[in-house]
């Protein structure tokens, strides 16, 4: 009898010690599986994106054709507003620049999925962009115009006589926004494109009656002088004004160091003489 008691108090106790023995191995089979996969939460949320670009050494910026912010000039060589900023950037960061030609209307998913680093031609600042994207500090100032053939100036001479006109505006841009939100400019019909310049284009050939586009563009490339000489800004109807701010990848703190390196290059003069150089005004 005292024999059975004793074998089953043996048996008893080492199964304790082998539940006891599994439940440990299991916890520290989860933590080196943590830590062999990277899944630690902490650990991805403090990923740098500044420490991600300078490893490569480039910074890929995405921009569209859109004078005078980037866009090649007549020798041949891929200038502007923009591109000379960006390239200051990029020289204090210690990386070169890489330019690429984007959509614009995908230009957050193209950020998103690394394509490019940052988002650098003449981006209007909004709400909604800023809920998407880190977006840095404003640096130049620009409103939305309207833009027309002299030849109809007595005819479009305010946003209320193109209530029943045909519009061009660059998909997913402030010109789109403006007339959206316009109570005129939203009863004429809207065409959009895949950049400013080609609004341009539609206006010059007749297939739209106005484009609504940048101050910044169309002071550069309409009018006398230009290969758009026979276009025209409406006086009077500027729809909103606005702020230029660079995108980054959401809570990126690429995005905090080019705040810092853009106030250095203010300081220095650098951004006031490229602001006089392209005939810009910088915001304040």
């Amino acid at each position: 009898m005292k024999t059975k008691k004793l074998l089953a108090l043996l048996l008893a106790g080492a199964m304790s010690l082998s539940l006891l023995a599994g439940c440990g191995g299991g916890n520290d089979a989860a933590t080196d599986d943590t830590a062999a996969n990277g899944t630690d939460d902490t650990s991805a949320q403090t990923e740098s994106d500044l420490a991600y670009v300078q490893d490569k050494g480039t910074m890929v910026i995405g921009y569209t054709v859109y004078e005078p912010m980037n866009y090649t000039d007549e020798n041949g060589e891929f200038t502007g507003f923009d591109t000379e900023f960006a390239r200051a950037v990029c020289e204090k960061l210690g990386v070169e620049p890489e330019f690429v030609e984007i959509n614009w209307d995908t230009k957050v998913i193209e950020l998103d999925a690394k394509s490019i680093d940052c988002i650098w031609n003449g981006m209007t600042i909004t709400d909604d962009l800023k809920e998407n994207i880190s977006v840095s500090d404003p640096y130049v100032k620009n409103m939305q115009v309207v833009v027309i053939k002299d030849s109809n100036k007595d005819k479009f001479t305010d946003t209320a006589s193109l209530a029943g006109a045909t519009l061009v505006a660059e998909a997913g841009s402030a010109g789109q926004a403006a007339v959206e939100a316009d109570e005129n400019l939203s009863q004429a019909t809207l065409t959009t494109v895949t950049k400013q310049t080609d609004a341009l284009l539609e206006i010059e050939s007749g297939a739209s009656d106005a484009a609504i586009l940048d101050w910044t563009l169309a002071k550069s490339m309409i009018g006398e002088g230009t290969d758009f000489a026979d276009l025209m800004m409406i006086d009077g109807a500027e729809l909103s004004v606005e702020e230029y701010g660079i995108g980054f990848r959401k809570d990126s703190d690429l995005c905090t160091k080019v705040n810092e390196i853009m106030a250095e290059l203010v300081e220095d003069g650098t951004l006031p003489a490229l602001a006089e150089k392209y005939g810009l005004s910088l915001a304040e």
